[in-house]
């Protein structure tokens, strides 16, 4: 059976500590929200942010889009609270920051199991400093693992940007090798990777050519800090009428009674095999398109 995929190409922060903007988020062609109760939440306003959150899931038992709350560390005087305040309002997902081994994890997906909450709720992991960038392949290992909840890896280029000292400038040259990294190890936990945030909201063909950028080298999609960001997004990592034709196409000559038990078969001058298949069926499933049968 083919999974089902839910695109995550559009994925808005939006501070717990701002009723408003959590309001109006439910209005916006988003894929993901990301309420926000770690960086964009002062020390200070914390108590009242994990309240404003409270509330807004009270009220709102259901969005159209993935509901993704972020904690803080569980080594900090806020994470437990945190993920009380998460597990009780039953959102799509958990993100853990500044993750840095496996325990970072396992802890978090074991109090969950603990207090019996669903298995619904899903954690995603950020990858944000040098220790959690060369240990991105003992964590992803998580992904094959149904209990560690893990599906997906989210970037925070912010962080790996202050700890290591490198300048993030158009191109993000310094960056490539750590971003393919965890893209790469992502992939094999067979998990979801989301880009960092482009911080210049006002700059948005810097961002138009950061998310080509990010779309060329595999990304499922990007974090946003704006919502005039979203469009943007949504365009990039959309599957082209181009690609879903050519899916299709593939799925309709396998499909074929001459060619059920090929492994390869030549369309259109070229060989395509099973694998060409495989992936094929992921371009249909991940742009709503309903499978040749």
């Amino acid at each position: 059976m083919t999974p089902i995929y839910r695109p995550r190409r559009s994925v808005l922060y939006v501070p717990a500590s701002n009723a408003r903007a959590m309001a109006k988020a439910s209005s916006l062609d988003v894929d993901c929200v990301i309420y926000d109760l770690e960086d964009a939440v002062a020390p200070e306003s914390k108590e009242d942010a994990r309240e404003a959150l409270r509330d807004h899931f009270t009220a709102s038992k259901t969005a159209g889009f993935e509901r993704i709350i972020r904690i803080n560390h569980l080594s900090s005087q806020w994470g437990s609270e945190d993920l009380l305040a998460a597990r009780a309002c039953k959102p799509d997902a958990i993100l853990l920051p500044k993750v840095e081994m496996p325990q970072d994890v396992t802890a978090v997906a074991e109090v969950l199991d603990e207090t019996d909450a669903s298995e619904n709720i899903r954690l995603w992991a950020m990858i944000e400093t040098p220790r959690g960038i060369l240990n991105s392949d003992e964590i992803a290992e998580l992904g094959l693992r149904s209990a560690a909840r893990l599906e997906c890896f989210v970037v925070g280029t912010n962080d790996i940007a202050r700890e290591t000292r490198t300048r993030l400038e158009p191109g993000r040259a310094g960056f490539l090798p750590w971003l393919m990294q965890i893209l790469l190890c992502a992939r094999a936990g067979k998990l979801d990777v989301i880009d960092g945030v482009f911080n210049d909201y006002s700059n948005m063909d810097g961002f138009i050519a950061e998310c080509a950028q990010a779309a060329a080298l595999g990304f499922d999609g990007k974090t946003l800090i704006h919502p005039t960001q979203i469009p943007g997004a949504n365009a990039a990592f959309a599957t082209s009428p181009d690609e879903i034709a050519a899916a299709e196409k593939i799925v309709a000559a396998f499909a074929l009674p001459e060619n059920g038990g090929s492994g390869a078969i030549g369309l259109d001058g070229r060989m395509v095999e099973r694998m060409h298949l495989d992936m094929a069926r992921r371009t249909l499933a991940k742009s709503g398109r309903k499978l040749p049968q």
